[in-house]
């Protein structure tokens, strides 16, 4: 048997801090060849403003910024262009209907290699309210100070 391999890509950091991720499912990217060789050769990543819409049974990456190769001889292509995401039928059916659903939207978390290929995880998302967010901020500060209180009793 052969071990698992997955070496992270690019991460969205922001996704975390906006939604409230309820699922989350691993597709495959399609992608040209161009786009592999500049992900192979560390180019730049971005997610910021990524979605993924479900149009006529197919689900597909919107707004995915993969820099492009600087040694491609063919003309790349455009770095912010639709891609199709490689999912089971049920799940695209599955997601489609959570979408529709009042507040949920499909975002990247990831884009990853695994075993030579490359794939995105993606989640079923709801966006979080302006005060969850300030309150989840106000948790994190009062967790940090009493674990520096505990760390300066510890000491003593």
């Amino acid at each position: 048997m052969r071990k698992t391999q997955t070496v992270l890509i690019a991460e969205n950091k922001e996704a975390r801090a906006r939604y409230e991720i309820a699922e989350r499912y691993e597709a495959g990217v399609s992608l040209e060849g161009s786009e592999v060789k500049s992900l192979r050769s560390r180019g730049n990543v971005s997610f910021k403003d990524s979605f993924v819409r479900v149009e006529n049974g197919e689900a597909w990456l919107y707004n995915l910024y993969i820099a492009p190769y600087r040694y491609a001889t063919l003309k790349p292509p455009d770095p912010l262009r639709k891609r199709k995401l490689l999912l089971h039928k049920r799940e695209i059916i599955r997601l489609f209907g959570k979408v529709k659903e009042k507040g949920y939207t499909i975002i990247p978390l990831k884009l990853y290699w695994k075993n030579g290929w490359i794939k995105v995880e993606i989640a079923l998302a709801k966006g979080k309210k302006l005060h969850d967010r300030r309150e989840e901020l106000k948790e994190r500060a009062i967790k940090r100070e009493l674990e520096r209180e505990l760390k300066g009793k510890l000491k003593l």
